[in-house]
Protein backbone atom coordinates (compact mmCIF):
# COMPACT_ATOMS: atom_id res chain seq x y z
CA UNK A 1 0.00 0.00 0.00
CA UNK A 2 1.43 3.40 -0.96
CA UNK A 3 2.56 5.73 1.82
CA UNK A 4 0.41 8.82 2.43
CA UNK A 5 3.39 11.11 1.66
CA UNK A 6 3.99 9.42 -1.70
CA UNK A 7 0.30 9.85 -2.57
CA UNK A 8 0.38 13.52 -1.50
CA UNK A 9 3.51 14.29 -3.53
CA UNK A 10 2.06 12.46 -6.54
CA UNK A 11 -1.14 14.51 -6.34
CA UNK A 12 0.89 17.72 -6.23
CA UNK A 13 2.81 16.65 -9.33
CA UNK A 14 -0.41 15.82 -11.19
CA UNK A 15 -2.14 19.04 -10.09
CA UNK A 16 0.69 21.29 -11.19
CA UNK A 17 1.27 19.40 -14.45
CA UNK A 18 -2.41 19.54 -15.30
CA UNK A 19 -2.74 23.20 -14.27
CA UNK A 20 0.03 24.30 -16.63
CA UNK A 21 -1.29 22.06 -19.42
CA UNK A 22 1.68 19.70 -19.58
CA UNK A 23 1.20 16.06 -20.57
CA UNK A 24 2.74 13.13 -18.74
CA UNK A 25 4.70 12.43 -21.92
CA UNK A 26 6.19 15.94 -21.99
CA UNK A 27 7.08 15.88 -18.30
CA UNK A 28 8.67 12.46 -18.68
CA UNK A 29 10.74 13.59 -21.65
CA UNK A 30 11.81 16.74 -19.81
CA UNK A 31 13.13 14.80 -16.81
CA UNK A 32 14.43 11.85 -18.85
CA UNK A 33 11.95 9.08 -17.96
CA UNK A 34 8.97 7.38 -19.60
CA UNK A 35 5.45 8.71 -19.10
CA UNK A 36 4.48 5.43 -17.38
CA UNK A 37 6.86 6.33 -14.57
CA UNK A 38 5.16 9.73 -14.23
CA UNK A 39 1.83 7.86 -13.94
CA UNK A 40 3.26 5.74 -11.12
CA UNK A 41 4.57 8.81 -9.33
CA UNK A 42 1.22 10.60 -9.65
CA UNK A 43 -0.70 7.70 -8.11
CA UNK A 44 1.84 7.19 -5.35
CA UNK A 45 2.55 3.66 -6.59
CA UNK A 46 6.26 4.55 -6.88
CA UNK A 47 8.20 6.89 -4.63
CA UNK A 48 9.96 9.86 -6.17
CA UNK A 49 13.64 10.10 -5.28
CA UNK A 50 14.99 13.42 -4.04
CA UNK A 51 16.98 14.05 -7.22
CA UNK A 52 14.03 13.15 -9.45
CA UNK A 53 11.73 15.40 -7.38
CA UNK A 54 14.23 18.21 -7.90
CA UNK A 55 14.12 17.64 -11.68
CA UNK A 56 10.31 17.48 -11.70
CA UNK A 57 10.04 20.68 -9.66
CA UNK A 58 12.34 22.45 -12.12
CA UNK A 59 10.34 21.14 -15.11
CA UNK A 60 7.06 22.26 -13.52
CA UNK A 61 8.45 25.64 -12.46
CA UNK A 62 7.77 25.24 -8.75
CA UNK A 63 9.83 25.01 -5.56
CA UNK A 64 10.54 21.51 -4.24
CA UNK A 65 9.02 22.41 -0.86
CA UNK A 66 5.63 23.04 -2.48
CA UNK A 67 5.20 19.28 -2.98
CA UNK A 68 4.93 18.93 0.78
CA UNK A 69 2.60 21.84 1.50
CA UNK A 70 -0.47 20.67 3.38
CA UNK A 71 0.94 17.27 4.30
CA UNK A 72 0.66 18.04 8.01
CA UNK A 73 -3.10 18.36 7.61
CA UNK A 74 -3.43 15.00 5.85
CA UNK A 75 -5.66 12.47 7.54
CA UNK A 76 -4.68 8.99 8.61
CA UNK A 77 -4.70 6.45 5.79
CA UNK A 78 -8.22 5.08 5.47
CA UNK A 79 -10.01 7.98 7.16
CA UNK A 80 -12.51 10.20 5.38
CA UNK A 81 -10.72 13.56 5.01
CA UNK A 82 -13.50 15.17 2.98
CA UNK A 83 -16.48 14.78 5.27
CA UNK A 84 -17.12 17.97 7.17
CA UNK A 85 -20.58 19.02 8.30
CA UNK A 86 -22.07 21.70 6.09
CA UNK A 87 -19.26 21.50 3.53
CA UNK A 88 -20.08 20.11 0.09
CA UNK A 89 -16.56 20.48 -1.33
CA UNK A 90 -14.62 17.33 -2.20
CA UNK A 91 -11.87 16.36 0.23
CA UNK A 92 -9.23 16.74 -2.49
CA UNK A 93 -10.41 19.94 -4.15
CA UNK A 94 -7.51 20.25 -6.57
CA UNK A 95 -7.75 16.55 -7.38
CA UNK A 96 -11.25 17.18 -8.72
CA UNK A 97 -11.06 17.60 -12.52
CA UNK A 98 -13.96 20.06 -12.64
CA UNK A 99 -12.32 22.26 -10.02
CA UNK A 100 -9.01 22.20 -11.88
CA UNK A 101 -10.73 23.13 -15.15
CA UNK A 102 -12.47 25.98 -13.36
CA UNK A 103 -9.16 27.28 -11.95
CA UNK A 104 -7.47 27.05 -15.35
CA UNK A 105 -10.37 28.85 -17.04
CA UNK A 106 -10.47 31.48 -14.29
CA UNK A 107 -6.84 32.44 -14.84
CA UNK A 108 -7.37 32.60 -18.60
CA UNK A 109 -9.80 35.52 -18.08
CA UNK A 110 -8.30 39.04 -18.26
CA UNK A 111 -7.46 40.36 -14.80
CA UNK A 112 -10.10 43.12 -14.60
CA UNK A 113 -12.88 40.73 -15.62
CA UNK A 114 -11.48 38.03 -13.36
CA UNK A 115 -11.74 40.35 -10.36
CA UNK A 116 -15.38 41.10 -11.18
CA UNK A 117 -16.12 37.38 -11.54
CA UNK A 118 -14.46 36.75 -8.19
CA UNK A 119 -16.63 39.36 -6.50
CA UNK A 120 -19.75 37.89 -8.12
CA UNK A 121 -18.86 34.41 -6.87
CA UNK A 122 -18.35 35.75 -3.34
CA UNK A 123 -21.75 37.47 -3.39
CA UNK A 124 -23.48 34.36 -4.74
CA UNK A 125 -21.86 32.06 -2.18
CA UNK A 126 -22.91 34.36 0.68
CA UNK A 127 -26.50 34.42 -0.62
CA UNK A 128 -27.03 30.69 0.06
Amino acid sequence: MPHIVDIHVGKKIRQRRWLIGMTQQTLGETVGIKFQQIQKYETGANRVSASRLWDIAKALGMPVASFFEGIEEQCEVGSDCGSRAGNNMPGDLLGDREAMELVRSYYAIPENQRRRLYELARVLSDAG
